[in-house]
């Protein structure tokens, strides 16, 4: 019972942490006039305060928005908890604990809606690939989505 209990846990991780084929949605500039879209095709260009994508700026609040931290909570329990812990632990990924201490909220937002391009460039992001050995793969969340998981993430690390 263990071993098929195991078996069916290891699978799911797979498939959860599985590179995904095809971008289901592409991001158009001009349905979208709030977020400036930078494309940097010469790692010499990457800023590695701001990352690669459409944040330049992120507004966040002096105080946690309860009802965007509790809905990133609920979005990151299906599509981000099979690989990273809420602590400073790592799972198969990183733990969140202390992230947005260490990162720009730019930085949080292009790399949980872009990681590719900031996997291939970033050499922070290559270090921690070389300890995690599994790259984090692009879990197609929208821009909604990943504020209310920045603002989660802003939550675990005590902003109140």
């Amino acid at each position: 019972m263990k071993k098929l209990l195991l078996t069916a846990l290891t699978f799911s991780l797979l498939i959860a942490c599985g590179k995904k084929e095809k971008e289901t949605e592409e991001y158009n500039p001009a349905a979208d006039p709030s977020a400036t879209e930078t494309k940097t095709t010469d790692p010499s260009n990457y800023d590695p305060k701001r990352g690669e994508g459409k944040f330049t700026t992120v507004e966040l609040g002096a105080t946690l928005d309860q009802a965007m931290a509790t809905k990133g909570e609920e979005v990151s329990a299906v599509k981000c908890t099979s690989c990273h812990k809420p602590t400073d632990e790592k799972l198969v990924g990183p733990g969140w604990k202390g992230v947005t201490e260490r990162r720009r909220p730019e930085w949080i937002m292009n790399f949980i809606t872009n990681p590719d391009p900031m996997i291939d460039k970033d050499p922070e992001v290559q270090a921690q690939l070389e300890i995690c050995l599994v790259r984090m793969p692009n879990q197609g969340l929208s821009d909604d989505d990943a504020r209310h998981i920045l603002e989660y993430m802003r939550k675990i690390d005590g902003v109140k």
